[in-house]
C-alpha cells in the first residue's frame, strides 16, 4: 500500500494551495481518508476527513470554510484544497486512510495507512 502526498511548498499568508493524496494499493473506495498536520514537537493534528463515498465531510473547527475535502474513487486520489492560509497553518501535511468505517475519525490511531507527508510553509 502506497499513499503518495503532493502539492506542499511555500505560499505567502492568504494564499491557496491544493494537496493530492494518490493511492495504490488499497480498496481506495472501501475506506473514508484523512488529512492531518504536525510540526515538530506537537501532536499529529486532525484536519479534514471524507467517508468512502463522499457522503460525509468532517472538518476541524479551525480550517471550517477554508478548506476543502475531497476524492476521486476513479483515480484513487484524495485532495484537500487550503484557502486563506495563515503562517501557524505551516506543517507536514498527511494524507491517510481509515480502517473500512461508515464515519470519519478524528483520531490519527484509528487510522492504518500512512503516507509520507508534505510540507506547506505559510510566510506571513
Amino acid at each position: 500500500v502506497q499513499l503518495q502526498a503532493s502539492g506542499g511548498g511555500l505560499v505567502q499568508a492568504g494564499g491557496s494551495l491544493r494537496l493530492s493524496c494518490a493511492t495504490s494499493g488499497l480498496a481506495f473506495s472501501s475506506y473514508a481518508m484523512g488529512w492531518f498536520r504536525q510540526v515538530p514537537g506537537k501532536e499529529r493534528e486532525f484536519v479534514a476527513g471524507i467517508t468512502r463515498r463522499a457522503g460525509i465531510t468532517k472538518y476541524a473547527d479551525s480550517v471550517k470554510g477554508r478548506f476543502t475535502i475531497s476524492r476521486d474513487n476513479v483515480k484513487n486520489t484524495v485532495y484537500l484544497q487550503m484557502n486563506e492560509l495563515k503562517p501557524d497553518e505551516t506543517a507536514v501535511y498527511y494524507c491517510a486512510a481509515d480502517r473500512p468505517t461508515a464515519g470519519v475519525s478524528t483520531t490519527p490511531s484509528d487510522y492504518v495507512y500512512w503516507g509520507q507527508g508534505t510540507q506547506v510553509t505559510v510566510s506571513s
